[in-house]
């Protein structure tokens, strides 16, 4: 059997996109995902996602990691549905609701392949003496380090993921380096991809409202450099909780294709 896919990237965290919308992909197929995502042996990215119809929405994102199992909210992953999307003309319009695994997403389609995404809602950081740990649409654990550039990512961000913390489940970790006072650098591991990736959206979104609770920014606006390029979060803090949070930067196509399995 044959499928269709669109290749997409946003900040180098690149995807496999396909349109589901008449249910035709065996998506309960591990071992075909892992196959599709893999880098040497199928098209190659670090997940793979599904567009598929919803009642109540104009779409409906289910996202898979490289290891094939259905994961938590991927912020690139969701600004590149977006784009997708668009090019399907299943959007019409500069903006957008979907929903996905952690709930209901609005988006606006901005100049020059721009995506604003906005995340859910935050109010439990749990923030300990070395390292703050929130759930933005997929679990993160956040810590400063002093030399950013020549850090272990793989190998500290395995230990951590893999620690008591967070048990089997596990968490993604990111690794930061402030700047000034609304400007960071990260470097993030990911569960299921169990490497580095270019890019990671909730952990630049999980960055942002990070250094804003534990007093290192007290911008509201963020910008964030990331090996794949640059991100943007904006939120507002209402109390105790981080609202009307918004991941902004690009999501770009790269190529189309037909694919056997």
């Amino acid at each position: 059997m044959k499928i269709t896919f669109n290749k997409y990237q946003g900040t180098g965290n690149d995807f496999v996109m396909i349109d589901n919308r008449q249910n035709i992909f065996p998506k309960d197929n591990v071992k075909l995902i892992e196959k599709l995502c893999d880098r040497r042996f199928g098209i190659g990215a670090d997940g793979l996602i599904l567009l598929e119809n919803d009642t109540t929405t104009d779409f409906k994102m289910l996202y898979y990691n490289s290891d094939g199992n259905e994961s938590s909210m991927c912020g690139n992953g969701g600004r590149c549905i977006v784009a997708f999307a668009k090019s399907l003309k299943v959007v019409n319009d500069d903006q957008t609701d979907f929903i996905a695994t952690d709930g209901l997403h609005h988006a606006f389609i901005l100049d020059n392949g721009i995506i604003s995404l906005q995340m859910k809602d935050v109010d439990e950081l749990k923030i300990e003496n070395d390292y703050v740990f929130l759930d933005t649409g997929s679990p993160h654990h956040v810590m400063l380090v002093e030399d950013l550039k020549t850090f272990d990512v793989k190998n500290n961000g395995s230990t951590i993921r893999h620690s008591n913390l967070y048990g089997k489940a596990g968490s993604n970790v990111n690794f930061v380096k402030q700047f000034s006072d609304n400007h960071f650098a990260l470097r993030t591991y990911e569960r299921g991809v169990e490497d580095e990736t270019l890019s990671c959206g909730t952990g630049a979104t999980a960055t942002a409202i990070a250094m804003h609770a534990i007093g290192k920014t007290q911008s509201h606006h963020i910008q964030l450099d990331v090996a794949g390029g640059k991100l943007e979060v904006l939120f507002v803090k209402e109390g105790t909780r981080y609202t009307k949070v918004f991941l902004q930067g690009p999501a770009t196509f790269v190529f189309e294709g037909e694919i056997a399995w």
